[in-house]
Formats: C-alpha cells, sequence, structure tokens
C-alpha cells in the first residue's frame, strides 16, 4: 500500500472516529431535546400564559395545540434516541427525520421563544450532521 494511500485511510478513519462519537452525542443530544421538547410541552398545555407572544405571524396556532406538537415529537425524540444508542439502524434515519421535524415546528415556534427556538434548531442541524455523515462500515475498516 502506498504512502499516499495510508495517509489517505488513516484520515478516513480518523474523521469516521468523530462521526462515530459525535453519533453517539447525537444520541444523546436527541434524547435531551425530546426531554425539553416535552417539558415545553407540558408548559404550554399546562399554562397558556407562561408563552407570550410577540408579533403577530401568518402561522398563529394555539399555544395548547403546539405544546401538544411539541410533547408528542418529544417523545418520539426519547425513544428514537434510546434506540440510536443500542445501534438500530433504523433509528439513523428515524432521527434524522425527527430531528428536521423539530426544525420545523421550532421554526413556527419562533414567535413565542425565539432565541429559544434558534438554539433547538441548531442541535438539532448538529444531530442530523452527526448521523448522516457516520458510516459504521468505515469506521470499522
Amino acid at each position: 500500500m502506498s504512502e499516499h494511500a495510508r495517509a489517505d485511510r488513516e484520515q478516513m478513519s480518523v474523521e469516521q472516529g468523530i462521526a462515530a462519537g459525535t453519533s453517539m452525542g447525537a444520541a444523546v443530544i436527541l434524547i435531551t431535546l425530546g426531554v425539553l421538547s416535552l417539558f415545553q410541552g407540558i408548559a404550554a398545555v399546562a399554562e397558556d400564559e407562561v408563552f407570550v407572544r410577540g408579533l403577530e405571524y401568518i402561522y398563529r396556532f394555539d399555544v395548547t395545540g403546539w405544546g401538544w406538537i411539541h410533547i408528542v415529537v418529544g417523545v418520539l425524540m426519547i425513544l428514537v434516541g434510546i434506540a440510536l444508542m443500542t445501534g438500530a439502524t433504523w433509528a439513523r434515519a428515524t432521527a434524522i427525520v425527527l430531528a428536521a421535524l423539530s426544525i420545523v415546528a421550532n421554526f413556527l415556534w419562533l414567535p413565542y421563544y425565539p432565541w429559544w427556538s434558534i438554539l433547538i434548531i441548531a442541535l438539532d442541524i448538529v444531530v442530523i450532521w452527526a448521523i448522516s455523515t457516520w458510516n459504521p462500515s468505515r469506521a470499522s475498516a
């Protein structure tokens, strides 16, 4: 094996090791985001006055309805995050879809909690990146 090929293989191995570690981190972040989404939904359902809306946007929804959406997404994220930690292959695609749904839900949640929504969107992007760049077969090669 040439020196150049060996360097490329080592670089790929390092990148996949980082992606694998980040994927486990993504599972933890996904579970954490699920718990936070669950609590956010419970707060919205329990007391509508907790959230103060600033500007009026085209996509106005009832806060209680949004609370239930966050509860459902949160529970699904927790379950898929646990499955992702166990190595279930179906959990990778499901986690990406849930993170994408969370991005949309938090984008629509911007009028209620703008900075929080932006933070959650950024963490969802990290989850999608980490899961989509990790290739288990390359990491073991």
